[in-house]
């Protein structure tokens, strides 16, 4: 039976866990562009927003131990798809190689009203 670790994560802003990994699997709750030791969101174009977003899943895949090259499924949550081409442009930078599989879903409103939240999924075992 696998041992299953949660990640509360600085920042964490309600009763969930921020990662959880269980044996080889990383799954990340959606991540928004807060600023973590601060608790501010960021605000204004998603240019702005997704580049915290990505650094928040990077801090909480490190916390469990993973990183954005082992990611193998990302889930994308935007508020409006005439995002879509501009969130790509970050994204491709952030998943410059090692590109996981990806869905993206435009949703009526995410907490705090932000344009963009993101999950992964990694898994840090051996292929």
């Amino acid at each position: 039976m696998s041992q299953i670790e949660r990640i509360q994560g600085i920042g964490n802003q309600g009763p969930y866990a921020q990662g959880v990994r269980v044996g080889d699997w990383v799954y990340t709750s959606g991540q928004i562009p807060m600023v973590p030791t601060t608790g501010l969101v960021l605000t204004g174009p998603i240019t702005i927003q997704a580049p915290q977003v990505f650094a928040n899943l990077q801090a909480v895949l490190a916390e469990c131990g993973a990183d954005l090259t082992q990611v193998v499924k990302v889930t994308v949550y935007l508020t409006d798809l005439a995002d879509f081409a501009q969130f790509n442009e970050v994204y491709a930078q952030v998943f410059a190689t090692d590109r996981p599989a990806r869905a993206c879903v435009q949703v009526a409103a995410l907490p705090r009203g932000v344009a963009v939240e993101v999950e992964a999924i990694a898994y840090t075992g051996r292929v």
